[in-house]
């Protein structure tokens, strides 16, 4: 096991890490901008580095000082937690060759999955449905336009190297292709620096669901049931539970089952998440996430498992010591993700948090790094925290996260705690009827209530 974990990260996830670290015996190593010296994690770590000023760029993605952190500190391994440098497969190499465990997916994995159009046929190759689409980048307009008649209009254009709804377009008919490839490139080059873009068929009315696996990169992989994350804002997940509302038993086994086959054929090392778009009881691929994800809390609720320990455990050369029989789905769990943004446009809201009250109670869970009088930074992701409920059934998750939401008090910032007092009341919501598109319709009509 290792000695000490350097935890890449800050926030909500670099705390969560740290915990898990703790509770492992393993010394942490707190890295951080100017602008976090008053971190919750760098207050709890057993040591700390300032790796630099405020900007990402500058800090929490400048490898050369993170590389430095890890020599001053003796640290052995680094965490990457989500975002960041999570799935940059360079870092991954540079932190091997300098003999720094990665804690994460092996470097050719994360790259394999990092561009879309690699993935897409590594999935196909793996026996993963996949949504139908070009078979690699479209070089052209006109091979655009022999793609989108091949697999029919709406077409969805998508960057090679994408996340996040960036260089993403819909193209509803021939008329509108050429004008969503040049949008797409264009957002693609100066979001990625790379204007590959590929096309798919795009669905109308799919949910989002993900499937959780675990690899030791021995050839052992499990799958841990899936999460619904289809209430979304401009593909930004807002609200995620696990298991769907949607999936079947048999639509759970048989779907995990290809998804673990495929990483025990790959010797996936870690955590991992494969999405996709259902429909009409179909499945299809859009991409693989080399890292923890935010969700992670909803899948750790409703099979006991503490994904980061096993994260830790096998980047350390353990092998899995969790068959696919040992996990067992008990229960219903909603993850709410409360943003510092204004609750109907999400537009930021940083600044000083003048009072901080967390729920409580059986069943509740809050993943944060805010405390009372700590000044959210305007550089960085909006996330504040993440509620957490679990309980037996989903009317009964539903019932505790409106008490939950009641008692969560943020004061001194906006914060989309508002948004979700109105959707546990909605009769879509409660009944489970919705998809990816459902949450934009909803703030069209009109803005939440406080």
């Amino acid at each position: 096991m290792f000695g000490k974990i350097l935890i890449a990260n800050r926030g909500e996830i670099a705390l969560r890490v740290l915990r898990a670290c703790k509770e492992l015996g393993i010394a942490t190593v707190a890295v951080h901008s100017t602008a976090d010296a008053d971190a919750m994690h760098v207050k709890l770590a057993d040591e700390s580095v300032c790796i630099g000023p405020p900007t990402a760029k500058d800090s929490y993605l400048n490898i050369p000082n993170l590389l430095a952190a890890c020599e001053i500190t003796g640290a052995d391994a680094v965490h990457p937690g989500y975002g960041f440098l999570a799935e940059n497969a360079r870092f991954a190499e540079i932190l091997i060759d300098h003999g720094v465990q990665f804690i994460g997916p092996k470097p050719e994995h994360i790259r394999i999955m990092g561009d879309k159009i690699e993935a897409k046929r590594t999935a196909k190759k793996l026996g993963i449905p996949c949504v139908p689409g070009s078979e690699g980048g479209v070089s052209s307009d006109e091979e655009a336009r022999k793609v989108a008649a091949e697999i029919g209009f709406p077409v969805l254009v998508k960057a090679a190297a994408g996340g996040g709804g960036r260089g993403m377009k819909v193209a509803r008919s021939a008329e509108e292709l050429a004008s969503a490839l040049y949008t797409a490139r264009s957002e693609a080059r100066n979001a990625f620096g790379d204007d590959s873009v590929y096309l798919e068929k795009y669905l109308s009315t799919p949910r989002h669901i993900e499937i959780q696996v675990l690899g030791d990169g021995r050839g052992n992989a499990v799958h841990l049931g899936e999460r619904d994350c289809s209430l979304q804002r401009r593909h930004q997940k807002v609200w995620e539970e696990a298991p769907s509302p949607t999936i079947t038993p048999e639509q759970r086994a048989e779907i995990g089952e290809t998804v673990a086959s495929a990483m025990r054929e790959m010797k996936y090392l870690g955590a991992g998440t494969v999405e996709f778009l259902y429909e009409q009881g179909r499945f299809y691929f859009i991409e693989m996430n080399t890292r923890i994800q935010v969700e992670h809390p909803v899948t750790e609720a409703i099979t006991g498992i503490d994904l980061i320990n096993e994260q830790i455990r096998v980047a350390a050369g353990e092998p899995l010591d969790i068959t696919q029989d040992d996990i067992v789905l008990k229960g219903h769990a909603i993850e709410v993700r409360v943003n510092a943004e204004h609750p109907r446009t999400f537009r930021p809201s940083p600044g000083k948090v003048t009072n901080w009250h967390v729920p409580g109670g059986p069943g509740v869970r809050v993943d944060s790094a805010v405390y009372q009088g700590y000044s959210i930074p305007p550089f960085y992701d909006s996330l504040a925290g993440k509620l957490i409920v679990t309980a037996r059934t989903r009317a009964e998750c539903l019932m505790r996260l409106r008490r939950a939401l009641d008692e969560f008090v943020v004061d001194g910032i906006e914060t989309t705690l508002p948004l979700f007092r109105e959707l546990v009341h909605n009769d879509d919501i409660i009944r489970g009827a919705y998809d990816i598109h459902w949450l934009e319709h909803f703030l069209a009509e009109g803005e939440p209530g406080s």
